[in-house]
């Protein structure tokens, strides 16, 4: 019986000393590289500043960025910006726009279907 004992002891010693750290190879952490600026930016329509909102807004992007509309809302909108350079057509309830360059400088749009619904984005060029 004692033989055994010895055994199943030297046997689990064995199976166990392979997973020392003498085996795994260096590793010396390193801090992560911060992730780069997306190339799409997402502006929610949203009840996050009451009803019928745009977050964020103002919404602040660089020139080489492309911006997306997420309608999070519970009804259609249809966006314009006031100078008229960009529509988005109808945005269905959880749908996206279709990503849409937009020059520097600041530009308002605003809501079609609901006139008082207004955003802003800030595009800062590429020496901002």
């Amino acid at each position: 019986m004692r033989v055994l004992s010895i055994g199943i002891v030297l046997a689990i010693y064995v199976a166990t000393s392979g997973c020392g750290t003498a085996n795994q190879p260096d590793f010396t952490p390193t801090a992560p590289t911060p992730p780069a600026t997306s190339h799409v930016a997402t502006i929610d329509i949203a009840e996050i500043n009451g009803p019928y909102s745009f977050y964020p807004s103002p919404a602040t992007i660089q020139v080489d960025q492309v911006i997306v509309w997420r309608n999070g809302d519970t009804v259609t909108h249809h966006l314009v910006f006031d100078d008229g350079s960009i529509d988005t057509g109808t945005l269905a309830p959880g749908t996206l726009s279709q990503p849409i360059p937009v020059g520097a400088g600041n530009r308002s749009y605003h809501c079609t279907i609901h006139p008082t619904m207004v955003g802003t984005v800030v595009v800062n060029s590429a020496s901002e």
